[in-house]
């Protein structure tokens, strides 16, 4: 009977994706300084020559697992503030929890935290993930809250410093999950967690009235 290699070992050559995905396994498990291209392309199953045909640096390999990881779940976050048509707290509801199932709950989870322990050491990547990731984001939280108010469904605020707040414990819960969490030094529940902290943020941003 033939043996069969691992899908790892028997494949020459791979699919940027898979390579992408391999480095982000190595990303969340080692940090930057800590993954070389070498052991990307041993995860992959592929020869670093092979990986060097389509990236051809670590920097370049990060970039290429935001575009390909997280840039699509922003961009449907856009087109969900496009197209909705139920009230602003609905819609940041389905935002959160959409972003919590597409990335919190999967590897890309630990790119934040990533980014946390070692943007002082690479800049130009810091900024990279500010302007591609960041920034969107917070333009969406923006488009939410504007829309809340603007509806008379939430109250006027500082719409910058809102955002910082709704988005900070859901960060937190990230961070705590391949840091301290990793270690076993307790867990949350991510619905509980999740329920709780849109309760808190929807009843403060409130007016008690329905939207117009």
């Amino acid at each position: 009977m033939e043996t069969l290699a691992h899908p790892r070992q028997r494949r020459k050559e791979a699919r940027p994706a898979e390579l992408t995905a391999a480095a982000l396994e190595l990303f969340v498990e080692k940090g930057f300084v800590g993954t070389r291209l070498e052991d990307v392309a041993a995860r992959a199953g592929v020869s670093k020559g092979t990986l060097y045909l389509y990236f051809d640096s670590k920097e370049a390999l990060f970039k290429a697992v935001i575009q390909e990881g997280i840039v699509p779940i922003l961009e449907a976050g856009a087109g969900m503030v496009d197209s909705f048509t139920g009230s602003s707290a609905d819609l940041l509801r389905g935002l959160i929890r959409e972003w919590w199932l597409r990335i919190g709950s999967t590897s890309l989870a630990g790119v934040p935290k990533l980014m946390i322990s070692e943007a002082g050491n690479f800049p130009e990547l810091a900024t990279y993930y500010n302007d591609t990731v960041i920034t969107r984001g917070r333009e969406l939280m923006r488009r939410i809250l504007q829309r809340g108010i603007a509806a008379g469904e939430f109250r006027s605020v500082d719409i910058e410093t809102a955002i910082d707040v709704i988005f900070a414990p859901v960060l937190m819960m990230l961070v705590w999950r391949y840091s301290l969490g990793a270690c076993g030094c307790g867990s949350h529940d991510p619905d509980s967690y999740l329920r709780t902290h849109l309760d808190l943020a929807l009843n403060g941003l409130a007016t008690g009235r329905k939207p117009s």
